[in-house]
């Protein structure tokens, strides 16, 4: 009963931080000029959201880790700790949340440069890729040297793959920097990744729960719902982004929660549209380059229904649709184990 009660409380003070920083938040941003600067390589309607406030994942950045930090405090005070099985899963919520944090402050960097410094594509490519490399090396370090050293991957529905040292650079490019580069391409449109990651994040909830691991039950909860207080300003047309600075915090959210379970493949079958988009990047630019043809109007993927005359509601609503499938046919290979 004390569980459920630090677990809603834990969602509710997540959505009311978030939500309530708006108000704060969102005007600051106009005041100081921060506003989102549309490039030419969008859709050219997109021109409408020019000076859009961004930077906006600080609203959610502050909801997650004071609700987080709360619902571990009361629960341990409580005495919930008396009855863990292993520390390693303390280790894996403030060792993912720290991760997440790194993420966003490189984030941020790109964000200020693109802003202020009037540089439009911020950090450049290499600067950014060596900097998420240290990241995502400092993140497994840490688990290691906790007790984390397995080196078998669960492959949902196919088994159990002892990787052996292979495993840490599959870890370090795929399943981590993958991961949080996955999630910043899905931030493209009104809503869409702070929908789809409010579903995926359900989806490791309910798995938490399965496998009682209260930590994290704990993280899930709280990004479901600063995804909500998010929304209330991010759906479309939204009043604030995101930006660089909150989309790698929650690319680093998805890490944290997958790696915290001890199941990180699951990220590819609960964020299917976060491999998606990456996979339609990449289609999109091998075919360019053999065949001098695209596969799609536009890359990512949802800029493809966009030219193809979706809305962006409506590109959210499925796409969030297809994450719910997702997260369903995971809990199902949970269930079924």
């Amino acid at each position: 009963m004390m569980r459920t009660f630090i677990i809603l409380m834990t969602a509710l003070l997540a959505f009311g931080i978030t939500a309530l920083m708006g108000f704060w938040l969102i005007p600051l941003l106009r005041k100081v000029k921060y506003g989102q600067t549309i490039l030419d390589i969008g859709p050219v309607w997109h021109k409408n959201k020019q000076g859009t406030p961004t930077m906006g994942g600080f609203m959610f950045i502050a909801g997650v880790l004071a609700a987080v930090t709360m619902g571990y405090l009361v629960y341990m005070g409580a005495g919930g700790g008396e009855n863990e099985i292993s520390p390693i899963f303390g280790t894996r919520l403030f060792a993912g949340m720290i991760m997440a944090m790194a993420f966003a402050f490189l984030g941020f960097m790109d964000d200020y440069i693109k802003v202020v410094k009037k540089r439009n594509l911020g950090l450049t490519a290499g600067q950014k890729m060596i900097m998420q490399i240290l990241i995502a090396a400092i993140y497994l370090v840490i688990l290691y040297l906790a007790g984390d050293t397995s080196t078998v991957l669960r492959i949902p529905f196919l088994g159990d793959l002892d990787l052996g040292l292979f495993y840490y650079p599959i870890a370090l490019f795929i399943l981590v920097v993958g991961t949080v580069n996955a999630v910043n391409l899905t931030d493209g449109i009104d809503g869409l990744a702070s929908s789809v990651t409010f579903i995926a994040s359900l989806g490791f909830m309910v798995i938490a729960a399965l496998f009682s691991i209260y930590e994290m039950q704990l993280l899930a909860v709280a990004v479901a719902g600063a995804m909500l207080g998010f929304l209330v300003w991010n759906f479309h047309p939204a009043k604030v982004f995101m930006g660089d600075t909150g989309s790698m915090f929650l690319g680093g959210l998805v890490v944290a929660m997958g790696f915290g379970l001890g199941l990180p493949f699951l990220i590819a079958i609960i964020g299917i549209i976060y491999l998606g988009e990456t996979l339609s990047v990449m289609l999109q630019v091998a075919s360019f380059k053999l065949t001098g043809k695209r596969i799609f109007k536009m890359s990512p993927i949802h800029h493809h229904f966009e030219m193809s005359g979706w809305s962006e509601v409506k590109i959210v609503a499925v796409f969030s649709l297809i994450t719910a499938v997702g997260c369903a046919l995971a809990v199902w290979w949970v269930v079924s184990l």
